[in-house]
């Protein structure tokens, strides 16, 4: 079935389980167990050969897997500590995609092992919402200064750049993204991923907290991410050509791997038993008091059972919140014995995104009847008013509007596609659709919404007040013209590009479709697919979806 797999957090309390569930039931030939530190991922694999021997390679492979490779094997505190590092940490996450996916660590193990599946055990959100927003907010707004009015201390930028970098929704966001460019690049086949609420099942209510006060604003950010996380899982496993997506999504707390009586630290990180003051309970208390004036007595010894990335816990500890009524718990075992079956194709009914694919509201054959309906009547507004209706501009991507457009020029240069499709000169085809500009309202109506028409010689251009493309960020709002590769970038995207080599692509285009329009009539439903062309009119939405089909593979697959 699959042989090769790659269990990010395979060393964890989850993930452990992972591998010696696909050991036993499907047969791999290798299996990359990848953590955070280096020392958990050997130890994991060691522990696994002892268990297995050598009919399964195990590899180990480490490092933080949202990061670029060179801070991959960094603590977050290190790479905050250092402005180089910070800033470009800044740049992968906010900056150039493609340069921060080329130098990500998750996109270099896929690189590196080529995954037929991914097991996705890390529990992201956690480490997401801990990164602790709130802090960081009160931090830069203690920057600000008093109402705002003396503007930000330029002390603070470290503290601002901190605080840029613990926002989730980025983070999970570039993720993903990741995920999806390099499991397609690399033909990973299955990614599951086991996820979490947050809460462990529990309601806004939820007592427990990983150990500051409740309610617990980190832990709601907790279950933000989280689902944040599963939304763009839903997305991904929607997305053509992408690997089978799934998550399993425990509603418990996860427990557990072992109890032994250990030397632990408290959430100070603190391991040393103290002998206590007795101070007079009046006037001011010092909550943070020089440890060096306490004498020692002793190291904290305790009996605990390892719950995994909760930590470890007492026997009072875990009694409590895994009693009746309270999180309760769920084993590791039965949760790797989910992910197994699902990677299998077993319908366990625990998949989150199949539960999320049965619960939305798909597309209905009322809403189909009633499109034609109101393209109609539109049609008609559009011939009573003598007002083009074509595009504002406000539905994106900037391609959409920049393609009506041209569609729409052609239409009214040449009246149908066959005549398009029919046409040899392509720069007698640019001068038609200049002379449309005015008839057509596009020359009024293009520009003054920020779509520029970059005329048949290349060498003018038609504006208004402000252009869409280039899209600018920050402050900045000029850019030069001065590179033709650029100039040709932006009229791909966002420009109304009347020059000949653009009028050799729609005449293609129109080409296709016909073709396209001719399968459909001699094979019948059999041919019905997104590369059909179904209109029969020169209807200019029709021709950039089925662009948007073909040519940008944005279509919709459920």
């Amino acid at each position: 079935m699959y042989h090769d797999f790659l269990i990010l957090g395979g060393a964890g309390l989850v993930g452990l389980q992972v591998c010696r569930q696909i050991v036993a039931n499907l047969s791999p030939r290798r299996i990359v167990v990848a953590s955070l530190l280096e020392a958990e991922s050997v130890a994991a694999c060691k522990r696994l050969e002892r268990e297995y021997g050598d009919a399964v390679a195990f590899v180990p492979a480490w490092g933080n897997l949202f990061v670029p490779r060179d801070m991959a094997k960094l603590s977050r505190a290190q790479v905050l500590a250092d402005v180089a590092l910070r800033r470009k940490l800044l740049n992968a996450l906010y900056d150039d995609y493609d340069a921060a996916y080329a130098d990500n660590h998750l996109v270099s193990l896929i690189r590196m092992h080529r995954p037929e599946v991914i097991v996705d055990c890390v529990n992201t959100a956690t480490g997401f919402s801990y990164q602790d927003v709130f802090d960081g907010a009160a931090k830069v707004r203690a920057w600000i200064g008093k109402d705002g009015k003396d503007g930000y201390d330029a002390k603070g930028v470290d503290d601002l750049e901190a605080f840029l970098l613990s926002q989730s929704a980025p983070q999970l966001i570039r993720h993903v993204r990741f995920l999806h460019q390099a499991t397609t690049e690399y033909s990973t086949r299955v990614y599951v991923k086991v996820g979490t609420t947050g809460t462990g099942g529990m309601g806004l209510n939820i007592p427990y907290t990983h150990s500051e006060d409740k309610p617990s604003k980190k832990l709601l950010a907790k279950n933000e991410a989280a689902f944040g996380h599963t939304g763009l899982l839903f997305l991904l496993a929607r997305t053509p050509n992408a690997p089978i997506v799934k998550e399993v999504k425990p509603a418990a707390m996860i427990g557990y791997r072992a109890v032994q009586v250990m030397e632990t630290k408290d959430k100070h990180d603190n391991s040393e038993l103290y002998d206590a003051h007795e101070v007079a309970c009046e006037g001011a208390l010092n909550l943070r008091e020089d440890p060096k004036g306490y004498e020692k007595n002793g190291k904290l010894r305790v009996a605990v059972v390892d719950t995994g990335e909760n930590g470890v816990f007492t026997r009072g500890e875990f009694a409590a919140i895994t009693a009746l009524g309270q999180m309760e718990y769920i084993t590791p075992e039965e949760i790797a014995t989910t992910v197994v079956l699902e990677i299998r194709g077993a319908n366990t009914g625990n998949d989150a995104i199949s539960a999320m694919d049965g619960a939305v509201m798909t597309p209905s054959y009322k809403a189909g009847l009633v499109r034609n309906v109101a393209i109609r009547d539109l049609d008609a507004a559009e011939k009573e008013s003598g007002i083009p209706s074509v595009a504002l501009g406000r539905l994106g991507p900037p391609e959409l509007s920049k393609l009506l457009f041209e569609a729409e020029l052609l239409r009214h240069a040449f009246g149908t596609i066959e005549a398009v499709a029919a046409s040899t000169d392509y720069a007698e085809m640019s001068k038609r659709c200049d002379a449309a500009l005015a008839p057509s309202g596009t020359r009024r109506t293009a520009p003054s919404i920020g779509i520029p028409i970059l005329l048949p010689d290349g060498k003018r251009l038609l504006r208004g007040p402000r252009i869409n493309v280039p899209e600018l960020e920050g402050h900045n709002d000029t850019v030069k013209l001065d590179d033709p590769k650029k100039v040709d970038a932006w009229a791909l995207k966002g420009w109304i590009d009347l020059r000949p080599a653009n009028m050799k692509i729609w005449r293609a285009r129109c080409r296709k479709m016909l073709e396209a329009r001719a399968t459909l009539r001699d094979e019948g439903s059999a041919a019905a697919s997104i590369t059909s062309f179904m209109a029969v009119d020169f209807e200019i939405g029709e021709l950039v979806a089925w662009i948007f089909n073909n040519e940008m593979g944005g279509y919709r697959v459920k």
